[in-house]
């Protein structure tokens, strides 16, 4: 299982898309506060369908807060700007992804 983490998501199709494929892999998905949408945002809950319900989800109230809880794990940070491709990672089990949000990006 792999850990999902959107900081700041900012849209709400796209975090219920990815919310979707958390249910499906059986992984967690962390949002990172402040959202760029209600959770009970209609269209989270379309993207979503009907396995919103299903969805393994914790919501930090800020970056700072999510990495005191989680961050001796192992991090990996999706970015534009990296040296190595995603799909040339080795990802462990109960490992995170951290993605930034859609318009900035990761601090």
């Amino acid at each position: 299982m792999v850990n999902i983490v959107l900081h700041e998501p900012e849209m709400p199709a796209n975090t219920g898309n990815i919310g979707r494929t958390c249910v499906a892999t059986g992984s967690v998905l962390h949002l990172i506060e402040p959202l760029g949408f209600k959770i009970n945002d209609k269209m989270l809950k379309r993207a979503g369908l009907d396995y919103w319900d299903h969805l393994d989800m914790e919501i930090h109230e800020s970056l700072d807060d999510f990495l005191e809880k989680y961050g001796d794990r192992k991090l990996f940070l999706a970015t534009t700007h990296g040296g190595v491709c995603y799909a040339d990672v080795l990802y462990e089990a109960g490992c995170f992804i951290l993605f930034g949000k859609e318009t900035a990006g990761l601090p």
